[in-house]
């Protein structure tokens, strides 16, 4: 068996689609109609169709249950585009216990969307505020040899 994807379910595909385009810039893959599979390996469905194909079974949206999660080191241009679109927060931008920065938001249905400042640039960030790399191992939990090979590659 082979895992492929989650599935979230929406109630209006073109407002999701967009709002995953526009927003986070994720780019289609496949577009069967009813259903859009984005680059990043996960799908929507519109809600009705989704809803038919589980025999009616309910769907429940907003339960906080779930959330696709993104990284990205432009978190300017990604608040600017949060504000601009009024995209409801779960958080403003926040740092974890790890000292990575993240912040969560809603999608158009309630599907709780993450974005984190990736690896690389939290150890670089540390890294810039005078962190040793055995710092920046204890600080994040991060592999040593992860560490090791970000301040290795910054060093050229």
């Amino acid at each position: 068996m082979k895992y492929i994807c989650p599935l979230l379910s929406v109630e209006d595909i073109q407002v999701s689609r967009d709002f995953y385009e526009k927003i986070l810039g994720q780019e289609v893959k496949y577009e069967h109609g009813k259903n859009v599979t984005f680059e990043g390996d996960f799908v929507i469905h519109e809600k009705a169709h989704f809803q038919e194909l589980l025999g009616d079974k309910e769907i429940v949206q907003g339960s906080n249950s779930f959330e696709l999660y993104f990284e990205s080191d432009e978190f300017n241009k990604l608040m600017e585009s949060i504000t601009e679109n009024n995209v409801e927060l779960v958080h403003e931008l926040k740092e974890q216990p790890w000292r990575q920065q993240v912040i969560r938001f809603y999608d158009p249905d309630q599907h709780i969307i993450e974005v984190g400042e990736s690896m690389n640039h939290l150890c670089e960030r540390l890294r810039k505020e005078g962190h040793t790399e055995s710092e920046v191992q204890e600080l994040t939990g991060l592999p040593q040899e992860f560490v090791e090979f970000v301040f290795s590659m910054n060093d050229e």
